[in-house]
């Protein structure tokens, strides 16, 4: 008796060079990353900033997407500024993204021995009497100034910081139990039924109650920190602040209280340095049931 071959698995050919070009597209992307930010952590500091301030410019002409994003979101937030105003401000920030990649590009040259020279501390004592009360630190932070500076910079001075960059799990509580430092990016626009609204510049802004979940949960201490560019000393300051916990007896309404308080703190250095946040990204896209959406684009 013989047995029929068993028929092969259908393969679809064109899945299959569409994952080999996605592939080697991103492959090509990485190598062209690799070399771009290896090129620019070769040149000078200056040179490099100077090089990548001026690509910033660029964009600023040549993305208007990202440009009326930008104005439309400080026309929110600064309804009595001058078209000019918002202009200048927006240049600033995306100047200072420009700064961002040439400094990032040179994290390899910084150690122990040479990292004040691109960053000092503000306010430490404020970490530390956090971290003194032995429950962990939950590091509030956002987009403003030169954000992915803050955790290389801390870990250099010899105080590692965990950072979580998506919704919190338990290993977060984990890090916590143990006495460590999360830090935490709070400022970005949240799906509708991921956050609650609180106002941000005086309009409803969806927003994560993951750090005031974590905080009450755990107990651990808040502290906002920032860093911020400061032309005078030609480095960052990483700026820490200590954050009061507010407290409620319905637990949802203390969860929302703290998630307005933190959110106020944040929204008090953007107006002190308002060309150091990130004013390209739809932070009021989500908005309250039976409201129109706010942005043309």
């Amino acid at each position: 008796m013989t047995h029929s071959p068993a028929p092969l698995p259908h393969i679809h050919t064109a899945s299959m060079d569409t994952a080999v070009r996605r592939l080697f597209r991103h492959r090509l992307e990485y190598i062209a990353a690799r070399a771009v930010l290896g090129l620019l952590g070769w040149l000078p500091l200056r040179l490099a900033r100077l090089i990548c301030e001026g690509l910033a410019v660029a964009s600023y002409w040549l993305w208007p997407r990202l440009r009326r994003v930008g104005l439309f979101n400080l026309s929110l937030a600064y309804p009595q500024w001058s078209s000019r105003q918002r202009r200048r401000v927006l240049f600033g920030n995306f100047r200072g993204l420009g700064r961002m990649l040439a400094d990032f590009a040179s994290f390899p040259r910084w150690n122990q021995g040479n990292i004040e020279r691109l960053i000092v501390y503000d306010g430490f004592e404020h970490y530390t009497e956090a971290m003194r009360k032995g429950r962990g630190v939950l590091f509030l932070t956002a987009h403003f100034g030169n954000w992915e500076l803050s955790s290389f910079a801390h870990g250099l001075y010899g105080h590692p910081l965990n950072f979580v960059v998506r919704e919190m799990d338990n290993p977060l509580l984990d890090l916590l139990d143990r006495g460590e430092a999360v830090g935490i990016l709070m400022d970005q626009n949240m799906l509708p039924g991921e956050g609650v609204f609180v106002d941000f510049f005086g309009c409803p802004a969806c927003t994560t109650t993951g750090p005031a979940r974590i905080a009450r949960k755990t107990g651990a201490a808040v502290v906002l920190g920032l860093v911020i560019w400061d032309a005078h000393l030609s480095r960052y300051r990483l700026r820490f602040d200590p954050v009061k916990w507010i407290k409620r007896e319905d637990p949802e309404e203390e969860i929302v209280a703290n998630t307005a308080n933190f959110t106020e703190h944040i929204e008090k250095y953007v107006r002190r340095y308002p060309d150091q946040w990130l004013w390209v990204h739809r932070r009021w896209k989500t908005r309250p049931t039976a409201e129109p959406p706010l942005y043309p684009v």
